[in-house]
């Protein structure tokens, strides 16, 4: 592992968590649903293991957002917040109705990956994969061009080989990408995480 000489202003640690960090899990599966004609907001997500729905529910708490861990119908982690006054503006941003829909001109910073990694990251052999929402297909190529914005150039990953996500591949690429979500989480296994070699 190299060490960063200068940390990115764009990385996960270079300023103060804030409740708009929290769009990480909606790249991913995340969904934002909107109660009293814009008044609350909740946000929620379904994840494939425990130190990834106990380090959103950290995450959550870092930004004063209350999230409890629950389980889905199938079992799986359910992470979930209240609904709250102060997730409107982010769910707004979000939604084009009831339907998830990325900004315009949107490009997340180190935190945002961050979260987004926390959600739906895992690493293989040639890259590192950023899983997607299989329910929300307008947003994978917003998010591919988001990921651009921030000098990630990803390809798409369909259903068939274990999508939907996108690739960064590169060790330039996946050095900036592990400079920018910072440090591995704790429980998590190194197969999740993007390090720098």
């Amino acid at each position: 592992m190299r060490a960063v000489d200068q940390l990115s202003f764009y990385s996960a640690e270079a300023r103060q968590p804030v409740i708009a960090d929290l769009a990480g899990m909606l790249c991913g599966p995340g969904q934002a649903v909107g109660f009293g004609r814009g008044t609350a907001a909740r946000l929620s997500v379904v994840v494939d293991a425990e130190w990834r729905a106990r380090s959103l529910v950290d995450a959550c708490a870092q930004r004063g957002v209350e999230a409890e861990l629950g389980r889905s119908d199938e079992g799986r982690p359910l992470i979930r917040t209240a609904f709250r006054a102060d997730l409107t503006g982010l769910a707004a941003n979000w939604l084009r109705g009831a339907v998830k829909s990325v900004p315009a001109g949107y490009v997340p910073d180190g935190a945002a990956l961050r979260i987004w990694a926390l959600t739906a990251g895992s690493a293989e052999p040639t890259g590192y994969r950023l899983g997607l929402d299989p329910h929300a297909p307008d947003t994978h190529e917003p998010l591919a061009a988001a990921l651009l914005g921030c000098g990630l150039p990803a390809k798409p990953i369909g259903l068939r080989a274990g999508g939907p996500a996108l690739r960064v591949t590169g060790r330039r690429r996946l050095a900036r990408l592990a400079e920018l979500v910072g440090p591995t989480p704790d429980g998590a296994i190194e197969r999740t995480w993007p390090l720098v070699s």
